[in-house]
């Protein structure tokens, strides 16, 4: 038996192993052909994991060093990178990645100055130290419990709300001044009167107040164009208040996703002004409205030139004046103030802006804006298109300019900053009040519980 099968068992092997030879040589071959896709596919897609690793570092760090938290994880809106990041905290910063290997961005932390997405040391003056006693909101004790007034911010907490609808609303703080003086003030947990808060897009009215007091200075005017070297095609004919209004021209795409211009310019761009400026017409100067954080912070790298100041050209200018002594105005790798998004604060000092700009730009006695800027400010210009109706120069207003009221529950004179995740700092001169609402809300719709708020504190407070 066993010499019968001597003569098959080597051409049997045999066969076998070809067999499992070109079985070995497809597998590799497929391996190579999904390894060189998956390569090829993470190349492609690297730029918008980029901004998911910069949005994550830049969050970590600022979260960590500038308003001394814990738990940087926790404002990370949702998206499909979010179970894959790897973000660390260090000393100097923090940095973040895919999976902890690819695409990593750093954050680097400076004194005074915030976080700054680099691969180097950002190019940051020193940042000038804010006497906070210039602002009396600093140190005034909390305000006394009023039942309305207390019932008015339990709503805007949402007390009322099943949990998963409170946390989803995410109300961190709301202050209320009135007449001047603080009447209103609560916080979330983990939160008090000395944590800053990100205003996101609020900056962008803390520029325009700082684009006052440069005017009142004579140190630019609104009519100023000619704003970059390198604008020598019709892109020379903008000027300053084009940038403050956002009819520059310049083509722009405000949508928060992977890969815009929006997020390309925070989370890649080291030189946010240069790539800004980079951007061709889309529109003739001054002919179409369009919301653009990159006109805003194109306008701070032209004020920070033409101060002499640099980075510290919102602290000397507008921050050190009035007192806000929370405050940090994070710059990018070039120096320059990120004006469209990155001044924190604390609510209290929101608030302080906010009295500022309704006081028509007197403080202590002085007036540092011009006597005309917030009549200026709150003046919408016809435009052929818009996709932001009733925006004046970096303020929202009540009275669109077809008339119609976008806040019927509230008085035409209201105007107000508003910023990403749900920040306002609502101003209303008749009632001589104003509200600043904080937190995190990336997915509910937390205007309407604002301007509720708003109401319920005009009918708290006469």
């Amino acid at each position: 038996m066993a010499e019968g099968l001597v003569p098959f068992a080597p051409r049997c092997y045999a066969a076998d192993v070809r067999l499992l030879r070109r079985s070995l040589a497809i597998l590799a071959g497929l391996l190579t052909v999904a390894l060189v896709a998956a390569v090829g596919a993470y190349w492609w897609q690297r730029p918008m994991i980029l901004t998911g690793t910069g949005y994550a570092a830049h969050n970590a760090c600022a979260v960590s060093h500038v308003a001394g938290r814990e738990n940087p994880e926790s404002d990370l809106p949702p998206n499909p990178l979010v179970p894959y990041l790897d973000a660390e905290v260090t000393e100097r910063g923090a940095t973040a990645s895919l999976l902890g290997v690819l695409a990593t961005q750093r954050a680097v932390a400076t004194d005074g100055a915030g976080c700054t997405l680099t691969d180097g040391r950002p190019d940051v003056a020193d940042a000038t130290p804010i006497d906070g006693t210039k602002n009396p909101l600093t140190t005034a004790p909390a305000p006394p419990s009023e039942p309305a007034i207390d019932a008015a911010l339990a709503k805007a907490f949402g007390d009322d709300l099943p949990d998963a609808e409170r946390t989803a609303l995410g109300t961190r703080a709301v202050v209320a001044l009135k007449n001047g003086k603080l009447v209103g003030e609560r916080y979330a947990e983990g939160f008090d009167a000395r944590t800053p808060q990100l205003g996101w897009s609020m900056s962008k009215s803390a520029a325009s107040l700082l684009t006052g007091i440069m005017v009142q200075r004579g140190e630019v005017r609104l009519s100023d164009s000619e704003l970059r070297p390198e604008w020598t095609d019709d892109r020379s004919q903008i000027t300053i208040e084009e940038l403050l209004r956002m009819t520059s021209g310049l083509q722009w795409d405000e949508t928060y996703d992977l890969g815009t211009p929006i997020t390309r310019m925070l989370y890649l761009e080291p030189d946010m002004a240069s790539y800004v400026a980079s951007l061709p017409l889309a529109h003739e100067p001054g002919t179409a409205q369009q919301y653009s954080s990159g006109s805003t912070t194109l306008l701070c790298s032209v004020l920070a030139e033409r101060s002499g100041l640099g980075s510290d050209v919102m602290n000397q200018r507008l921050l050190a004046p009035l007192g806000l002594s929370s405050a940090v105005m994070e710059p990018d790798g070039a120096g320059t103030p990120v004006c469209s998004s990155y001044l924190w604060m604390t609510p209290r000092d929101w608030a302080a802006l906010g009295q500022f700009a309704l006081q028509d730009g007197v403080w202590n006695g002085d007036r540092l804006l011009p006597a005309d800027w917030m009549r200026k400010s709150l003046d919408v210009h016809a435009t052929e298109s818009t996709d932001d109706p009733g925006f004046g120069m970096s303020w929202r207003v009540n009275v669109l300019p077809d008339g119609s009221i976008r806040w019927p529950e509230l008085p035409r004179d209201t105007f107000y900053a508003t910023g990403h995740d749900g920040q306002k700092v609502i101003v209303i001169p008749s009632q001589d009040l104003v509200v600043v609402r904080m937190g995190f809300t990336p997915e509910a719709d937390a205007e309407p519980s604002q301007v509720r708020l708003a109401a319920d504190l005009i009918a708290a407070t006469r």
